[in-house]
């Protein structure tokens, strides 16, 4: 019967050439055997002394391992018994790293003990690709605001059934991304998620640009379209600034959402579709119906479940975690890991009104990164917008004395002992809205 150490001694030979990094270890987690590309993913040379799971160049792989094996739902085995993979963000010279990490046992033949393999790949490109081409209103849906995590709530409850859904707020507030996970939540997930501004095309083309049209419809057809209602068939349609469609094109919207049914421009067949429809706007429609401009029966068509999306600056708790998140992924980019941001210039972004929302947000923190003055962000690294309406904001702002901060602070007090908390029923005793509130909180030091 071979030793374990000539079975190990075996397989070096193959190892070597594989261009992924693997470990073989045992229970305990002590390395066995490893190839160079373990070393080149670390850092290590080899010279260095002899490096263990728990300190991998630094990096502790036996925690990330034990920590893997909790996250799974599947709490019937030991994590050293189940095969695994998960991406770990390792730090190489100072610099971000993303590995893919394949962990399973390895049974040996005539071995009393069963062995780990651990194989490990370097995504870092896949990875910085994929937060590049990810769009900057993704972030929008990380919450921690009571309001939005009941909208999120609401969708997901939505989400399992075919109602049409409208996303009606301020642009750059993520509906966008709400319409996506309105269809990753859905039956549909597994079909096309197709995405139109109708905002974004002109009123001569949109009809052609939904719907499709045949050979010869029109000067420049030279060949058969299919429509995104057609890329969509089966899937979810997503109709962004659908506020914007012109009126004369909304009765044949209206009939596809009832019947199903459409033809192309320049055809006299009749196609069918089945299409789970999503719409957003940065306009009120209800005002739009109102006008004239928005046919009703079209607009209780698609507004099944109509819900308010809430602008950033009535949601300011979430602004600090939107920075950290959209940092993230600016490292993912290859953006500075070790960035911080000074109080002062925090306190200017806590106290903007952003009008943009978190798409202005996502730029002005990318802004902020690039401006940052050896590794903090400073008032001075902050885009003109923000500094200036600071400025302003501070030379209107009046004077506050001791006494009249102390007044204010057992006046929010005693509104938030009434409310039991509930900060939302407090700025209504104190006449406020939740913002001013909020902002007042951050200024007096409650939060």
């Amino acid at each position: 019967m071979l030793e374990q150490r000539d079975i190990l001694a075996l397989f070096e030979p193959l190892l070597e050439p594989i261009e992924e990094g693997l470990i073989i270890c045992n229970q305990g987690g002590g390395i066995l055997s490893l190839n160079r590309a373990t070393l080149r993913l670390f850092g290590l040379a080899e010279q260095d002394p002899a490096p263990t799971l728990s300190n991998l160049g630094g990096h502790n792989l036996r925690v990330s391992l034990i920590r893997a094996g909790l996250d799974r739902e599947d709490d019937s085995h030991h994590h050293c018994e189940m095969a695994m993979e998960f991406d770990e963000e390792v730090r190489v010279n100072g610099e971000s790293r993303w590995l893919r990490i394949n962990y399973c046992p390895l049974n040996l033949p005539d071995q009393p003990h069963v062995l780990r393999m651990i194989v490990m790949r370097d995504v870092t490109v896949e990875k910085r690709l994929f937060a590049f081409m990810a769009d900057k209103d993704a972030c929008g849906v990380a919450t921690e605001d009571p309001d939005m995590l009941r909208l999120i709530h609401r969708l997901t409850t939505v989400a399992a059934s075919e109602a049409s859904v409208l996303l009606q707020g301020e642009s750059g507030t993520g509906k966008t991304e709400l319409a996506r996970l309105v269809h990753r939540r859905s039956q549909r997930c597994n079909k096309p998620f197709v995405e139109i501004n109708c905002g974004a095309i002109p009123s001569t083309l949109i009809e052609t640009e939904l719907f499709g049209h045949v050979k010869g419809a029109f000067t420049g057809a030279v060949k058969d379209r299919e429509g995104r209602f057609k890329a969509a068939d089966g899937g979810t349609l997503f109709l962004d600034e659908i506020g914007e469609l012109p009126r004369e094109l909304q009765p044949k919207l209206l009939r596809v959402l009832q019947d199903g049914e459409y033809e192309p421009v320049g055809s006299d067949r009749t196609l069918k579709v089945d299409v789970r429809l999503v719409c957003a706007s940065n306009r009120d429609l209800h005002d739009l119906v109102d006008n004239g401009l928005f046919r009703a029966d079209l607009y209780y068509r698609i507004a099944v479940v109509p819900l308010q999306v809430p602008p950033l600056r009535e949601r300011p708790g979430d602004i600090s975690l939107l920075t950290k998140v959209i940092h993230k992924r600016l490292v993912m980019r290859n953006y500075p890991a070790e960035t911080t941001f000074s109080d002062d210039a925090m306190r200017a972004i806590m106290n903007y009104p952003w009008p943009g929302n978190v798409r202005e947000l996502a730029n002005a923190v990318e802004h902020c990164i690039i401006c940052a003055e050896q590794g903090v962000v400073t008032r001075e690294s902050l885009p003109d917008t923000i500094r200036y309406y600071c400025e302003v904001r501070n030379s209107a702002a009046p004077i506050e004395t001791d006494a009249s901060m102390e007044s204010a602070r057992h006046e929010i007090e005693n509104a938030l002992r009434k409310a039991h908390g509930n900060k939302t029923l407090a700025a209504q005793i104190l006449g406020v809205d939740r913002t001013t509130l909020w902002r007042r909180m951050q200024r007096l030091g409650f939060v």
